[in-house]
């Protein structure tokens, strides 16, 4: 079973992509975008994290089981943050007093 190698180049251009990335998130950081800053700043995340998931950890060129494993990784996470937010947000329906 062959596997394919990547490139120097390839590890150095995802590194400056990062960098251009994070000082993205730095010159963001710094302007006032109201309520778009934190989806801004979860866009930039998340495309951080999906380089050096694909490239750094090898998913791109792996299996499909491996892919699937980081894929329900992911759904995970998605689940465990809705059911965190369902909880938050429905607290003030009750009414408790002292609320």
């Amino acid at each position: 079973m062959s596997h394919q190698v990547p490139s120097i180049r390839m590890y150095v251009s995802v590194f400056l992509a990062l960098l251009l990335f994070t000082a993205t998130t730095v010159w963001v950081a710094g302007l006032d975008l109201g309520a778009l800053n934190t989806p801004v700043a979860l866009g930039i995340a998340i495309t951080k994290g999906s380089l050096v998931i694909l490239f750094f950890m090898g998913v791109r060129h792996n299996t499909p089981l491996t892919k699937t494993v980081a894929i329900s990784g992911f759904l995970w996470l998605l689940i465990l943050f809705s059911l965190g937010m369902n909880d938050y947000l429905t607290r003030g329906w009750l009414g408790i007093a002292g609320r």
